[in-house]
């Protein structure tokens, strides 16, 4: 059993509410809307944008420091909200999603996942799916055959795989001598050989696939002399290549239909933390298939334990900037969205 300790904070934004709950290790920040507070309705459109902002933030406070949050302290009410939707800090892995009617949150923490449905006023817990004897590091969602599942990848070093409809678990794969760091669904194969696949990444150095729908193992990627702490499939091309980010301080890319890898980055002075492709190609010429593996215009961004940002080009495989700035580990980037194409969140 697990007791949670609650505190709640009144914002000045209408219809929000900032929560701080802790469970063992883990500390949750959240923002929820509090309709009860108010005697004002809101339209559709400001409910949907207002739930699009709710946001699970978790911390590992026995493994990690608290960065942001530290600063938080020392800002007015109304601020912490903007620095909690302008910063989505990942300190495990937290997938955002919209499912089905877009109403619903799936997140990770502990040694099981939990689903939440933030589309109404107060937000409520709709499954758990229990099995991993371990910690949760990472998951996945994706739909194939009109079903939905999630896939999970923990302390336990396996990889399972669990029906949302059916609210069950139909595949556990064992393969990984050591913890499944990252795990994701592949839309390439799914879409070119209509395969249902995952790749993982582990502590064990190596990245492997598997066939959740034969219940068999596919390929795997070695070549990192480190553990691999993320993996992330291409925006381009259907998502044929995959980027791996590891602490042996380099990025690899890998074409997945080939199971061939095609570049090596070197550039951090430290283990590697996070990576993401750029949305959006960054040049003028919009002819997507020239260069080697018709990413052309296309970037890898990357954060380390050297304290920097790295951006590269995936088709000449150079480095293109160094940001520097953060005073320690850069845990987390990712490429914005819509208006904010061009930046970069940390």
């Amino acid at each position: 059993m697990y007791y949670f300790m609650l505190t709640k904070i009144f914002l000045k934004t209408p219809f929000l509410t900032l929560e701080r709950k802790k469970v063992q290790y883990l500390t949750f920040y959240i923002i929820k809307n509090d309709l009860k507070r108010k005697n004002k309705m809101t339209t559709f459109a400001n409910e949907k944008q207002t739930s699009i902002q709710l946001a699970l933030v978790s911390f590992s406070t026995s493994f990690q420091k608290i960065y942001c949050f530290f600063n938080v302290l020392f800002i007015s009410e109304e601020e912490k909200i903007q620095v909690i939707i302008r910063h989505w800090i990942r300190t495990l892995q937290i997938k955002f999603g919209w499912i089905n009617e877009f109403d619903k949150l799936i997140v990770n923490y502990i040694y099981n996942l939990f689903m939440f449905d933030t589309f109404q006023a107060s937000s409520k817990l709709i499954n758990s799916f229990i099995g991993h004897p371990s910690c949760v590091y990472s998951i996945d969602y994706s739909t194939f055959d009109d079903c939905q599942f999630i896939c999970s990848g923990s302390n336990d070093k396996t990889v399972s795989v669990w029906d949302i409809d059916n609210n069950k678990q139909i595949q556990s794969f064992n393969g990984h001598f050591r913890s499944v760091t990252c795990v994701k669904f592949s839309s390439y194969h799914y879409r070119n050989h209509h395969q249902n696949v995952i790749f993982s990444s582990s502590h064990d150095k190596n990245i492997r696939s598997w066939d959740f729908k034969h219940n068999k193992p596919l390929q795997i990627l070695n070549g990192h002399t480190d553990f691999i702490s993320c993996i992330k499939f291409s925006s381009f091309n259907g998502g044929r290549y995959l980027c791996s980010a590891s602490y042996d301080r380099t990025i690899r890319l890998w074409d997945v239909e080939t199971s061939k890898q095609l570049h090596v980055f070197n550039g951090h002075e430290c283990g590697i933390w996070s990576i993401d492709f750029s949305s959006l190609q960054r040049n003028y010429n919009n002819d997507n298939n020239i260069g080697v593996i018709g990413g052309n215009g296309y970037k890898i961004c990357s954060g380390s334990g050297d304290n920097t940002i790295r951006i590269w080009d995936i088709e000449t495989y150079k480095q293109c900037n160094v940001f520097k700035g953060h005073e320690d580990i850069v845990m987390s980037v990712k490429y914005g969205s819509n208006e904010l194409l061009n930046t970069i969140l940390s």
